[in-house]
């Protein structure tokens, strides 16, 4: 099987946190069947704890959430010189621009607003690994 046509060098990992159990396995469902591995975090917290042996490439975060919300938990991982580059899509379902402001203060790379659409969600991935934007090898 091909995953749709979707070749990856390596498999990349998503890490999608949220306190809502629908939600994380929906979007893990729909990063799965596009070829990505996914794991999931039901807080900020259990996020930080798996960070390490995980070594997701992205992360969906949501904002709201019980331990630690999406905002600390984005500062955290964008001040670590471990994590920092791991790209960051902050979720909610809030669509006020305090929120999409407050998220990209905390150091986010993306904001996606809940319900999403699954197009959206697959390009913005693509978009924020830069997937099929990798340059040519130098000769080989």
């Amino acid at each position: 099987m091909t995953n749709n046509g979707r070749h990856h060098e390596r498999n990349i990992r998503i890490m999608i946190v949220d306190d809502e159990f629908f939600i994380s396995r929906s979007l893990a469902f729909l990063l799965e069947k596009e070829g990505y591995d996914c794991c999931t975090a039901n807080d900020g917290e259990e996020a930080l704890q798996l960070l390490a042996q995980e070594k997701p490439d992205l992360i969906f975060l949501d904002i709201n959430m019980p331990n630690k919300n999406g905002y600390e938990v984005c500062r955290e991982i964008k001040g670590n010189p471990d994590t920092q580059d791991i790209v960051v899509i902050m979720l909610t379902a809030k669509g006020q621009s305090e929120f999409e402001e407050k998220s990209f203060g905390a150091g986010a790379d993306a904001f996606l607003l809940k319900p999403y659409d699954p197009n959206q969600v697959m390009t913005l991935v693509e978009k924020s690994l830069k997937i099929g934007a990798l340059p040519p090898s130098d000769g080989g």
